[in-house]
């Protein structure tokens, strides 16, 4: 009897062992067997679409099915994020989020059409990169302890604060100079830009002393030195591609320490066996020597984040970033 009993357990056994070996579903073994829209929620040509495009194009070809850019622009990236989110849950809809659609805007916006949290689902973080503070070439600051002493000197004699520029209101640049202000201890005037195609030559041109952006849409220029000169970076490191500027850090603001970020999502509800599969194809793509050089030239460092240690980078980013926002009361409008 005993023995029985024990065949029977011992074929429950192998029936939940077979079980458990069972295949993965057809849709997910064959993924992908059509072209994957990536979504860029921003316009082409600045860091986010190059980042995109980059990526795109490798995991292309790892996956052996054409990744196609389809910029959705609008709201700092709410209007592309939102389409993600409600796309169809397969895999064939995909996003290279930022900083801003996954850590800053859910802060700023009242009514925001998406949860970054709840309805994303991180695959990889694809690249990072430092802001930069720069002037023009004739300005007389000549490095960030300048430029806090000269917004210091303004403000006791009471004259027009020391004034920045950024991509926009709201924008992960924008906040980086409301950390500037908040861990010098200063005041700045914040000027606005849609984009980096206005706040260049508006400083250049002297009608705004600072220039704060993203290292990749002005390391062109500020490599060249002859109309903008670097004065830090905002990374922890400094940028290899900027060997002689000093960090933040190093100029005497042990908490400045930001980067933009850059990572690849996919709608909520996709099938974990197709998340795993991009999560391995974009750890081999950004070991590709293309793609690091690729960003290297833009000033940047490939992502080492996936899935769940992605999502943990982004609960903490929530936090700082709200933290930030609250205090310094900063709204979109």
């Amino acid at each position: 009897m005993k023995r029985i009993q024990f065949l029977q357990a011992s074929g429950v056994l192998c029936i939940a062992a077979v079980a458990g070996l069972q295949p993965l579903p057809a849709a997910a073994q064959a993924y992908p067997d059509k072209p994957v829209t990536l979504v860029i929620p921003f316009p082409p040509g600045g860091t986010t679409d190059v980042f995109a495009r980059n990526i795109g194009n490798a995991l292309q070809g790892i996956l052996k099915q054409p990744f196609i850019a389809d910029n959705r622009v609008g709201a700092a990236g709410n209007i592309g994020a939102a389409y993600v989110a409600r796309a169809k849950p397969d895999g064939y809809t995909l996003m290279l989020g930022t900083v801003g659609t996954q850590a800053i805007n859910h802060y700023l916006y009242k009514n925001l059409p998406y949860d970054p949290e709840q309805d994303l689902v991180p695959i990889a973080l694809v690249a990072t990169t430092p802001n930069v503070i720069a002037v023009a070439t004739g300005s007389k600051i000549k490095s960030l302890g300048d430029l806090i002493a000269a917004a210091r000197a303004a403000k006791a004699a009471n004259a027009r604060p020391i004034s920045y520029a950024s991509p926009g209101i709201g924008s992960s640049v924008h906040l980086t100079g409301a950390y500037l202000e908040q861990a010098a201890g200063i005041d700045l005037l914040h000027v606005p830009f849609k984009g980096v195609s206005g706040s260049l030559p508006a400083v250049i041109g002297g009608q705004v002393d600072v220039l704060l952006d993203n290292l990749p849409s002005t390391l062109a220029q500020v490599k060249d030195g002859s109309k903008v000169r670097a004065i830090a970076v905002t990374s922890a490191q400094r940028s290899p591609e900027l060997p002689d500027v000093p960090t933040a850090v190093e100029s005497g603001l042990p908490g400045l320490d930001v980067q933009a970020w850059f990572a690849l999502y996919a709608p909520k509800g996709t099938p974990q066996p197709i998340i795993d599969r991009l999560i391995d194809a974009s750890r081999t793509a950004l070991r590709q020597p293309g793609v690091i050089s690729a960003h290297a030239a833009l000033g940047a460092q490939p992502g080492t984040l996936f899935g769940a240690d992605l999502a943990a980078f982004e609960k903490a980013e929530r936090a700082r970033w709200s933290a930030l926002v609250k205090e310094r009361d900063i709204r979109a409008e």
